[in-house]
C-alpha cells in the first residue's frame, strides 16, 4: 500500500506519521510519499519521519519529494494538507477582518473566505494530476476550509472525502468523561464542517444508549469551559456545539477578545519554529510534547481510519466525514457537502440517516451552505462582485457596508495568489 501526504513537510506531519506507526495493523502502509515544494522543511520532517518509524519497527519506506507527479504515481490514496501563502497569510486572514468589526480567523468568516480563494484553484490543480497520474487514487483532504474543498473536488468528478478532527476530539473527549473506550462512543454529529452540533452520544453504535443529557448533566461545566461558553446556553441548546460555533453564539465578545491579544497565526508561527528546530535533532524519534499544542490533535487517528476504510482495509464501519448531501438533510441542496456519520468502505461514504434537525440548527446550516456555494463560485470564477457576495451572505459579516470594506481588504491582501485581481 503506497500513500502519499502533500504538504509533508508540514510541521502536522510527525503526528500523521506517529499514527500510522502505532497503527500499522489497521493500515499497513509500505510506502509512504512526502510532497512538499519547501525542501528543507521537508528534510527536517522526512529525517523524523524515518526515525519515528524505526524506533516503533515500521517495516515501511519513508521518501520525500517536491515532484508532486512521481509523488503520486502508483498511490492508493493522497492525502492533502497545505496552506497556500503559509503562516503569512493565516496572519492576514486573522487580522484585517477585525478592521470592519468581524472576526479575523482561518476558515470561517472573511479570513476563511480568503483562504478558500487561495486554495480552491491550487487543490484542485493537484487533483487533476493525480487524476491523470493515478485515476483510481482516493482523495483525502484535510486542507481547509474542509467543506468548501471538498465540494469543490466532488464538484470536479474526483474521488474524494473531506477529513476533520473536531469530531475525533469529541469522542475521545466524551469517553474519558464516561470511563469508556473511544471505539464504545457513537457520536450524532451533525452540521457542515466547522460548523456542528452533537445532538447525541451514544454507546455501543448508531442504536445504543443515548448518554447525552447525562453528559452536560455530570460533567456540564467541564465541557462548557472547553468550548468557552456559558454552561447555561448549553442546557437551553440541549445539545455540544463544535467550539467554532462560539464565533456565531459570542460573535461581538470573541471579537472584542482578538483585538487585545496576539493572533494565533503569531503563536503558531513561532511554534513551528521550535519544532523544526527539534525536528532537526538527530537524536529525537518521536513526537514532542510541544506538538499537541500546535492542533490537529487525533488527526492521525482520524486519517488512518479513513484511508483503511476506503481502502478496504478495515477501519471503524462508521465514521464522521465530510460527504455529499444526496438527500441526508433534507433543507440543503443534494450537492451540498455535510459533515456527518457515514458508513466507509472501498465504494466511498454513504451518510447514515439524520433524525429531523432543530430549525435552530438547520437554519445556521443553511445559511452558510449559501455563503459556501457564493465562496465556491467567487474561488472557481474570481470577481469582486462574487467575493461581495460572498460576503454579505455569511452570517458573520450580513451587512453591505461590512461587505465593502472587507471585499476591499480581501482582494489587497491576497492579490499575489489571485490570478484575476
Amino acid at each position: 500500500m503506497k500513500l502519499t501526504v502533500v504538504g509533508g513537510g508540514s510541521t502536522y506531519t510527525p503526528e500523521l506519521i506517529d499514527g500510522f506507526a502505532r497503527l500499522r495493523d489497521t493500515l499497513p502502509v509500505e510506502e509512504l510519499v512526502l510532497v512538499d515544494p519547501a525542501a528543507e522543511r521537508l528534510e527536517l520532517v522526512g529525517g523524523l519521519a524515518r526515525r519515528i518509524f524505526a524506533k516503533q519497527g515500521h517495516p515501511g519506506r519513508i521518501t520525500t519529494t517536491q515532484d508532486l507527479d512521481a509523488g503520486v504515481d502508483g498511490a492508493d490514496a493522497v492525502l492533502l494538507q497545505l496552506r497556500v501563502g503559509g503562516q503569512a497569510a493565516r496572519q492576514q486572514d486573522e487580522t484585517w477582518p477585525l478592521e470592519c468589526g468581524c472576526v479575523g480567523q482561518e476558515t470561517t468568516g472573511a479570513g476563511g473566505l480568503a483562504k478558500a480563494l487561495r486554495t480552491v484553484p491550487v487543490v484542485l490543480d493537484i487533483a487533476e494530476r493525480v487524476r491523470r497520474t493515478n485515476p483510481d487514487a482516493w482523495i483525502i483532504d484535510f486542507t481547509n476550509p474542509v467543506g468548501i474543498v471538498t465540494r469543490a473536488l466532488l464538484q470536479a468528478g474526483h474521488k474524494a472525502v473531506g477529513l476533520c478532527n473536531v469530531a475525533i476530539g469529541f469522542q475521545r473527549k466524551f469517553a474519558r468523561l464516561l470511563g469508556v473506550s473511544p471505539a464504545d462512543v457513537h457520536l450524532d454529529h451533525v452540521g457542515l464542517n466547522h460548523l456542528t452540533w452533537e445532538t447525541g452520544v451514544r454507546l455501543g453504535g448508531p442504536e445504543g444508549e443515548d448518554v447525552l443529557s447525562k453528559l452536560l448533566s455530570e460533567h456540564g461545566e467541564a465541557i462548557a469551559a472547553d468550548l468557552r461558553l456559558p454552561r447555561p446556553v448549553l442546557e437551553r441548546l440541549g445539545v455540544v456545539p463544535s467550539y467554532y460555533l462560539r464565533y456565531f453564539y459570542a460573535h461581538d465578545e470573541v471579537v472584542r477578545e482578538l483585538g487585545t491579544k496576539p493572533s494565533r497565526a503569531a503563536e503558531v508561527a513561532a511554534m513551528e519554529a521550535e519544532l523544526l528546530r527539534m525536528y532537526g535533532d538527530p537524536a529525537l524519534d518521536e513526537k514532542p510534547e510541544l506538538l499537541a499544542k500546535r492542533g490537529g490533535a487525533y488527526y492521525s487517528e482520524a486519517a488512518v481510519d479513513l484511508a483503511a476504510g476506503l481502502l478496504g482495509g478495515g477501519g471503524s464501519p462508521y465514521q464522521v466525514v465530510n460527504t455529499l448531501n444526496r438527500g441526508t438533510l433534507p433543507f440543503l441542496p443534494d450537492d451540498a457537502v455535510i459533515e456527518v456519520q457515514a458508513a466507509v468502505g472501498p465504494k466511498g461514504t454513504t451518510p447514515l440517516p439524520v433524525p429531523a434537525v432543530d430549525p435552530l440548527f438547520a437554519g445556521l446550516m443553511a445559511n452558510v451552505t449559501a455563503y459556501e456555494d457564493l465562496a465556491l463560485t467567487a474561488a472557481l470564477h474570481g470577481g469582486r462582485e462574487r467575493v461581495f457576495k460572498a460576503l454579505l451572505a455569511h452570517p458573520l459579516v450580513g451587512q453591505y457596508a461590512y461587505a465593502e470594506g472587507l471585499t476591499d481588504r480581501l482582494i489587497a491582501h491576497n492579490r499575489e495568489h489571485l490570478a484575476w485581481a
